[in-house]
């Protein structure tokens, strides 16, 4: 079962009272920017964990700015869409609530302060130091899943270059490995994939065993279902371009 460190206290706790519990993932978010944005992709991501073990989710949004720009910048990095924040009592009762926050609080589009929340666990997200012109959406999402989320990520040319070449040639090595006579995940690495994300949701985690597949002697058909199934948690469309060469 998925386990997240509160913010507030430091401590694990279960994601669901239990398996099939209604979760809600409020996403807090101040504005449009790669901050916001990476608050949004760090609920997305959670949402992903907690439906891949069977929790039903509700997932809702409050922005105090910029809302339109902030969820087209979020369809372009492929996050779901939220519903709006209402007050309380007017969705689902008796769900345990996670909220997803920026790194600098303010007020919410209710009227209500971002670090005013209470009950719930809090799960923080650090801030993100945007590079200079335009990056391909995909390559951002990976590279922002690459870095925990309390760490702070600056987006240099290193850092997005490292992304792209990665995304690239994963996409390509999924490609031709659906080629290939297809294999089952094997167990241990579906184990390792689910312990890394159950794990307070370690995205990075889940990437370090990708990179190991990529090279191990497992199975090109396993490998291409491995990237498939990991791929339900991460976004990245890493079977995008299967069948793009014939």
């Amino acid at each position: 079962m998925l386990r997240i460190t509160d913010a507030r206290t430091g401590e694990p706790t279960d994601a669901a009272r239990a398996r099939r519990n209604l979760v809600r993932v409020h996403a807090r978010v101040c504005g449009y920017d790669t901050t916001g944005l990476r608050v949004l992709l760090v609920a997305d991501v959670l949402v992903r964990a907690l439906e891949l073990g069977g929790t039903p989710v509700w997932a809702t949004l409050s922005c105090s700015a910029d809302r339109a720009e902030l969820r087209a910048g979020a369809a372009s990095l492929g996050i779901r869409p939220f519903e709006e924040h209402h007050e309380a009592g007017t969705g689902p009762g008796e769900a345990q609530t996670i909220h997803v926050l920026g790194p600098e609080p303010g007020t919410t589009g209710d009227g209500t302060s971002e670090g005013s929340a209470t009950g719930g666990v809090h799960v923080e997200v650090a801030p993100v130091e945007p590079g200079s012109g335009p990056v391909d959406p995909s390559v951002l999402r990976l590279a922002l899943l690459a870095h925990r989320r309390d760490e702070p990520v600056g987006l240099d040319a290193a850092t997005l270059a490292d992304a792209d070449d990665t995304l690239a040639r994963w996409r390509g090595a999924v490609a031709g490995w659906a080629t290939r006579p297809s294999r089952p995940v094997p167990e241990d690495v579906r184990q390792r994939l689910r312990a890394a994300w159950e794990d307070d949701l370690d995205v990075p985690g889940v990437l370090r065993v990708l990179r190991w597949v990529e090279t191990s002697d497992v199975p090109d058909g396993a490998r291409f279902e491995t990237y498939a199934y990991a791929d339900r948690l991460l976004g990245l469309e890493l079977t995008r371009e299967i069948g793009a060469s014939l």
